[in-house]
């Protein structure tokens, strides 16, 4: 399984580990700000800066540090698992597409939790034309990739109107 570069898939990166992790050298109980692995530009359709910490011994969670420069957003996107973004540093808000009512937008800052439902379109923006957002995100693929269940579309940078229109079969 490639790391890095045109062989490298999320999703044979999320299914990589047996069923059971156990700590040990190759899967430490810590694992550093400099230890974590930076997706390849390019592996995944969002443009902003994903780092994984994909050695920890999860079985059922996957975390990443994610980067958003000035003035930039992340793709919209939609997959089957849920996330949870921890704003580590930022100001920014969501467009995120409501699953039984009107679509949202949401505003957060540094301490702030944001919370995507599955197959919901979203698009995350970085209100600031000066700082970079960070967050910690976490999300269950690792466990939905076990069941066979990983799955992700993404519309680019296009609003939610255009992704509805881009992918009409999914609504």
């Amino acid at each position: 399984m490639a790391t890095a570069g045109t062989d490298f898939t999320l999703a044979d990166f999320l299914s990589s580990n047996p069923p059971v992790v156990r700590p040990g050298a190759a899967r430490p109980l810590v694992v550093h700000d400099a230890d974590l692995h930076t997706l390849p530009a390019g592996s995944v359709p969002n443009p902003t800066e994903l780092r994984v910490a994909g050695t920890l011994p999860t079985e059922t969670f996957e975390m990443f540090r994610q980067v958003i420069p000035p003035g930039e957003s992340s793709d919209m996107q939609r997959h089957h698992h849920e996330t949870v973004h921890f704003v580590l540093s930022g100001d920014g808000h969501s467009e995120i597409e409501g699953v039984d009512g009107p679509d949202e937008t949401v505003t957060w800052t540094t301490g702030s939790f944001v919370y995507t439902p599955p197959w919901a379109w979203h698009r995350h923006y970085n209100d600031s034309a000066e700082h970079p957002v960070e967050f910690l995100t976490v999300e269950n693929s690792r466990l939905l990739g076990r069941l066979g269940l990983i799955r992700r579309q993404s519309a680019g940078l296009v609003t939610l109107d255009d992704a509805r229109r881009l992918f009409p079969e999914e609504t």
